[in-house]
């Protein structure tokens, strides 16, 4: 639909100004938020985990470190979907309402 009214007024922002009222939205936002932060549990979950049974020796600095480095990646690919085509208010890369 921003596609269409893009090319119909010849206003090439129209896409941008749309996605940034999508990323700001309070559904976004919470979305987003619950994402990075369920990313950041498992990743420091599965690497202490990792370290309790000695499978893989990570110190739990390095842990906390991968675990905020895939949390920053979830927030990424939350941006990157509010940019892709589904068009809803949500960080979903897929359309949740069916």
């Amino acid at each position: 639909m921003v596609d269409d009214e893009r090319r119909l007024t010849g206003n090439p922002t129209r896409r941008s100004t749309a996605t940034l009222d999508v990323m700001f939205s309070p559904l976004f936002l919470k979305d987003a938020a619950e994402r990075a932060v369920a990313t950041f549990a498992q990743t420091l979950v599965a690497l202490v985990g990792t370290n309790a049974v000695d499978i893989l020796s990570v110190g739990f600095a390095d842990s906390l470190k991968a675990a905020a480095v895939a949390g920053g990646l979830s927030l990424v690919k939350s941006v990157a979907a509010a940019r892709g085509p589904i068009g809803d208010d949500s960080a979903s890369a897929v359309r949740l309402d069916g």
